[in-house]
């Protein structure tokens, strides 16, 4: 079973047939990095468990009754009165997303450490979850943890630069984590925030020299790189009319997750010994999930049976 932590939270999107733009009507949609990744991996039939804090309010409600829906364990799943955390969102013309969060004192920071399930093979943790304490503390301590224990820890630190009050220390923070982490996902826009500016690729092939087995870089419309101690592979992206790019990213990890774990690759040595074959199959797979995620409205991973590339 793949463990999945970090926030949960709904997205108030604009309603692009107003033609209002930003001031229009808002749905609320649920969402947030780390629970796209439990729903996506639920979806295309990998066992996970989502493990983060959820409201008791009317939101946190839905949150938890799609997770079931979704076929996700919840049994890592906290619940609290404290308010679910919002995330307003801002359209660009080609679909792509802007947040203005709003934070403070809702249940994801108040996450407490639990043990995993025995029959836990992986942890996947990111976004948010990394960013807001006292939460952040908790996960950094079960990163630490589970990794020491010998699990397989997937990181996508996504960043929402707004929210991080002091760069410099997170960048620090998050290559204190590297050599604890099996596979690295990242947008090409968040490697450039966490180089400072500095060469994308560049930047990748270090942090894999740190730690991680595979560093897999995200290029939108110009697709996936995984960088690996042997070499860069590439694959592009799947041609789509796009409807917004919310849930894109975290549809590729989740989708990368679900290839390794049904090719018994879910370990720093499995994805050690991927060829160029192996990285083309699993990128493409990638792609083509989060091709489907584009495709409509608000985070909604697709299926296994939407996809037909193994």
């Amino acid at each position: 079973m793949i463990v999945i932590g970090g926030e949960a939270l709904v997205d108030l999107v604009p309603d692009p047939a107003t033609g209002e733009g930003e001031l229009g009507p808002l749905h609320p949609l649920l969402g947030g990095g780390p629970y796209n990744v439990a729903i996506a991996l639920g979806r295309l039939g990998v066992p996970a468990a989502f493990y983060a804090r959820l409201s008791t309010d009317q939101f946190g409600d839905e949150l938890f009754e799609r997770l079931r829906a979704s076929n996700v364990d919840v049994e890592l799943v906290q619940r609290g009165p404290e308010p679910t955390t919002l995330a307003v969102v801002g359209l660009a013309e080609d679909g792509s997303a802007r947040y203005s969060f709003h934070t403070e004192g809702t249940a994801t920071r108040f996450v407490t450490d639990q043990e995993l399930p025995e029959r836990a093979t992986a942890l996947c943790l990111g976004t948010l979850g990394m960013v807001l304490e006292p939460g952040a503390s908790v996960y950094e301590r079960v990163l630490f943890r589970e990794a020491e224990r010998g699990r397989f820890v997937a990181l996508d630190p996504n960043i929402r630069a707004g929210l991080i009050a002091d760069a410099d220390a997170y960048r620090a923070r998050f290559r204190s984590w590297l050599p604890s982490v099996g596979l690295l996902k990242v947008s090409d826009d968040d490697a450039e925030w966490l180089a400072d500016g500095g060469d994308v690729l560049a930047a990748a092939r270090e942090w894999q020299r740190q730690g991680p087995a595979a560093v897999v870089l995200t290029r939108g419309a110009d697709g996936l790189t995984a960088v690996t101690a042997d070499g860069e592979f590439t694959v592009p992206g799947e041609k789509v009319d796009v409807a917004d790019t919310i849930g894109a990213g975290d549809t590729v990890q989740a989708a990368l997750l679900a290839w390794l774990h049904r090719n018994d690759a879910l370990s720093a040595e499995g994805v050690r010994a991927l060829d160029g074959t192996g990285w083309e199959r699993a990128l493409r797979f990638a792609a083509a999930a989060a091709a489907v995620t584009v495709s409509r409205p608000g985070a909604e991973p697709p299926w296994s049976e939407e996809l037909h590339t193994d």
